[in-house]
């Protein structure tokens, strides 16, 4: 019975130090990127959505390792594809952040419940793009049709898949949906 309480203690006192001497690392994850849009409220997000005809958005949050570790790599993705149709305007494609602790209802009202998680949005509302040799990959989410609509979790190679062909089917189509009036709740 003694050993139980001493290993309690350790385990108490292992996760006491822990806490003190490594804390988690709650700063603000750097944006590298011009191209990236940091939504700080429900408004701006409305805003960057009706404003491109698609948009990928990073729902994140600063203490989140994944989140800091894909960072780079979305940022990259945004610097080579952003507005890759129009040079730099008219919008069809974009990138935008939300930080999922700051703006808890916009999360909540596309029903991210993992960070980081990607979604795929066309005309303000989220939507899917074709992607081949994903089927296999549990972070993809996919709609009726087969179509990928979002990337839960920090997988590389499913994000640059998924942008890589947002991007060409953007580049290629003749006509890109127009930004419809999308609601999101802001919450009080």
């Amino acid at each position: 019975m003694e050993t139980i309480y001493y290993i309690l203690l350790a385990i108490v006192s292992f996760s006491l130090i822990k806490s003190i001497f490594f804390p988690a690392d709650r700063t603000p994850i750097p944006e590298t990127s011009g191209r990236v849009y940091k939504a700080a409220t429900a408004a701006e997000l409305r805003a960057v959505l009706a404003s491109s005809a698609c948009v990928v958005v990073d729902f994140y949050a600063d203490w989140c390792p994944p989140c800091r570790a894909i960072a780079p790599v979305f940022s990259g993705l945004a610097d080579a594809h952003a507005d890759a149709v129009d040079g730099g305007s008219g919008g069809r494609l974009a990138f935008a952040k939300v930080n999922v602790d700051r703006v808890p209802g916009v999360a909540a009202y596309f029903e991210v419940t993992a960070m980081p998680t990607f979604v795929v949005f066309r005309g303000g509302a989220p939507a899917g793009v074709a992607v081949a040799g994903l089927a296999a990959r549990p972070s993809v989410v996919r709609d009726g049709d087969g179509l990928v609509t979002r990337v839960r979790g920090a997988d590389k190679v499913a994000l640059e898949a998924v942008v890589r062909a947002l991007a060409a089917e953007v580049g290629s189509a003749g006509e890109v949906p127009e930004p419809s009036g999308v609601v999101v709740a802001e919450k009080e």
